[in-house]
């Protein structure tokens, strides 16, 4: 069964999620407060993040805040793997993720340590954010699913959230917020949850799952990007997809 486009045309996001912390809540209700300065917000599908169990979000991975986006559209703290590096620009930065819940995942090994700490999470009931392409896509075209979402929410029998983000490129740039036009539009769909195949040690279904979720974040992206926008590669079966 394919993805269907959700129909709620719009959604007003103004309530914190009800699991975030202090400072997780304080930084939506400002995010409410800024986000006008810089987009036209909006969310469909918002219903369809279930509102407790643990699961994993995937999303596509666009040029610009789409971590910031997503995190903000939907009505559940999300938990995202974020690269090794990002931990190391500054104390402050690294405070801020630490107290939202991002952890790091080094890149370009198996990094054992934050894969038991995403299973952990989705077992406890929490929300996964993760990008399966594992890297920015420059052009805007979907990319290769890499098989670490997949291989979570199967070992963990979660189920996994589809989701897309369009129009984040322009949101920090001068041109979009001190121009007198309107801001850029910023969409966030969310798609229905994927139960995940009940043999964990199946190669087979893991690869089929992956090419699932990767069609279903595909198929969201349906009139917001051009047909040839919205390929699908193959899975490839390659570790978890972080933030950058």
């Amino acid at each position: 069964m394919g993805q269907e486009i959700p129909q709620t045309p719009y959604r007003r996001v103004t309530r914190p999620p009800q699991d975030g912390n202090f400072v997780y809540s304080c930084v939506h209700v400002f995010a409410t407060c800024v986000i006008p300065i810089f987009a036209r917000f909006k969310v469909e599908g918002y219903e369809n993040m279930p509102l407790t169990g643990g699961c994993v979000l995937t999303c596509n991975h666009a040029m610009g805040p789409d971590f910031l986006a997503i995190g903000y559209g939907t009505r559940r703290k999300i938990y995202f793997m974020a690269k090794q590096e990002l931990f190391e620009v500054n104390p402050a930065l690294t405070w801020l993720f630490n107290v939202n819940g991002t952890f790091p995942i080094k890149r370009g090994e198996l990094d054992l340590a934050a894969i038991d700490h995403a299973l952990n999470l989705v077992k406890e009931g929490h929300v996964l954010g993760m990008f399966p392409e594992g890297t920015r896509s420059r052009t805007g075209k979907l990319q290769r699913g890499r098989s670490g979402a997949a291989r979570i929410a199967i070992q963990a029998q979660v189920p996994v959230v589809p989701a897309y983000v369009h129009g984040v490129g322009p949101v920090f740039k001068p041109s979009n917020y001190l121009s007198l036009k309107p801001r850029a539009p910023v969409t966030v769909r969310i798609g229905c949850p994927l139960p995940p195949p009940e043999d964990v040690d199946d190669s087979r279904s893991l690869r089929n799952f992956t090419r699932q979720i990767m069609a279903s974040i595909a198929e969201l992206a349906a009139g917001l990007e051009e047909p040839a926008d919205r390929q699908v590669a193959e899975a490839e079966p390659e570790h978890a997809g972080t933030a950058e």
